[in-house]
């Protein structure tokens, strides 16, 4: 009998360690962060965000009211501060790779260069934006994005002025932080 109960457990341990797992079609989430941008200077700007990590993946996505027709820049600055009025406080654009401001994906550029996106006629825009190149609560001060601050500017960033881009005012302002 105690022999019979030996090759039972080896029976056993072979099997659990020949099968194989089951696969799953779960996707998890490691954080999802909802930001509503506040309206800067004299703006009236309205903007959500939803900003999530996924597969090692950051994706913004994102609604705009009541801008000005046409393009504007967005940006991730350095500060998570949105306290001053034209959001001066949120310093200057994210860049801890120290590298000149340019267009996103084109060296040399910002990692904070997000780049343009149109509003219609009726001050309404969308944005999608998605990158490898930052995470969120990570620690690694070159692609962590937490207490970083997203900005919406008043004009089209041109992607060469340096050291912004030469977009304007800044008319939106909110600090990323885990909900």
């Amino acid at each position: 009998m105690k022999t019979n109960l030996i090759y039972l457990a080896a029976a056993s341990l072979l099997f659990a360690c020949n099968s194989t797992p089951e696969k799953t079609d779960e996707v998890v989430e490691s954080t999802t962060i909802d930001l509503a941008l506040s309206p800067k200077g004299n703006g009236k700007v309205k903007a959500q965000l939803r900003i999530f990590e996924q597969s090692g993946k950051v994706l913004i996505s994102g609604n705009f009211e009541n801008l000005t027709q046409g393009k504007h820049g967005i940006h991730l600055h350095e500060t998570g501060d949105c306290s001053a009025d034209d959001a001066s406080s949120a310093g200057g654009h994210w860049n801890p790779t120290n590298e000149a401001h340019g267009k996103w994906g084109v060296a040399p550029f910002h990692r904070g260069d997000i780049g343009n996106f149109e509003a219609d006629k009726d001050g309404v825009a969308t944005i999608e934006f998605k990158t490898d190149l930052w995470c969120i609560g990570c620690g690694d001060p070159v692609k962590d994005i937490l207490g970083k601050t997203v900005i919406i500017h008043a004009g089209e960033d041109d992607c060469t002025s340096q050291p912004s881009g030469n977009a304007g005012a800044r008319v939106a302002c909110g600090v990323i932080v885990k909900n």
